[in-house]
C-alpha cells in the first residue's frame, strides 16, 4: 500500500464513486488540508489526502451508514467528555484485539492499564471516517505501522478492514479506496460462509 504518493488509478476510482453524487460535499481544498496537518503534526495518507483536497469532503449517503464525515470532524455521538484525540501518536494495534474476550490480557494488566490501552486505540493516530451507530466507529489510521488502513472500533474491540479471510472477519482490499469501493459495490462488511464473496472466488 502506497500512502505517500497518490495512485492516479485509485483517485480515479474514488472520483467515480463520489463525484457524481449530488449530495457529495465539495472538496476541502489543499490549504485546509495543509493547515489541518500542521495543526496536528501529521500528513494524511494517500489517496485519502488528495481525495478530500480535490474530490469530496463528506457524503451523507456513506460510507459508513451515517455518512462519510468531513475530514476534520467527529460524529455527533462521539461525545464531548472523551479524552483529547492525539493524531500524531502512533495507532497502537497491528492486528485484531477483542478486549471483551481477552481474558489473558485482563489477567496481565490492571484495570487502569487496560483502559489506557483502549483509550489509545480510540484516540491515537487515527482520523474518524464516520459511524454505523451503536458505538461502531470507522477510523483511518494516519500515524504508525497501520497508516492508511481502515479499522472498525467499538465497545467490544478493534479490527482492520481488508485482510485475508483467515486473519479477519472483514476481508477485502485494504486501504481507503478498497473500503470505499467495497461499500459502493453494496457488499457486506463481514465475511459470510466460504464462497459467498465474489472477490474471494476471483
Amino acid at each position: 500500500m502506497n500512502t505517500e504518493t497518490c495512485d492516479p488509478a485509485e483517485l480515479a476510482a474514488l472520483r467515480e464513486i463520489f463525484a457524481p453524487r449530488p449530495e457529495a460535499s465539495p472538496p476541502a481544498g489543499w490549504e485546509a488540508v495543509r493547515l489541518f496537518e500542521a495543526e496536528h503534526g501529521i500528513m494524511l495518507p494517500e489517496p485519502y489526502r488528495t481525495f478530500v483536497a480535490e474530490v469530496c469532503d463528506g457524503l451523507r449517503a456513506g460510507p459508513p451508514f451515517y455518512g462519510l464525515l468531513p475530514f476534520a470532524q467527529t460524529p455527533p455521538d462521539w461525545g464531548s467528555d472523551r479524552p483529547e484525540r492525539l493524531l500524531s501518536e502512533p495507532f497502537p494495534l497491528s492486528s485484531t484485539w477483542m478486549w471483551e474476550n481477552d481474558e489473558e490480557d485482563e489477567e496481565a494488566r490492571s484495570e487502569q492499564e487496560l483502559e489506557a490501552r483502549m483509550d489509545a486505540v480510540f484516540d491515537h493516530g487515527s482520523l474518524l471516517l464516520g459511524t454505523d451507530g451503536c458505538g461502531m466507529y470507522w477510523h483511518l489510521v494516519v500515524t504508525g505501522p497501520q497508516r492508511g488502513h481502515v479499522w472498525l472500533i467499538d465497545e467490544y474491540g478493534a479490527m482492520p478492514f481488508g485482510t485475508a479471510p483467515s486473519t479477519s472477519p472483514m476481508p477485502g482490499t485494504p486501504g481507503f479506496t478498497g473500503w470505499a469501493t467495497h461499500w459502493a459495490q453494496g457488499r457486506p462488511w463481514f465475511a459470510g460462509p466460504p464462497g459467498d464473496d465474489p472477490e474471494e472466488a476471483a
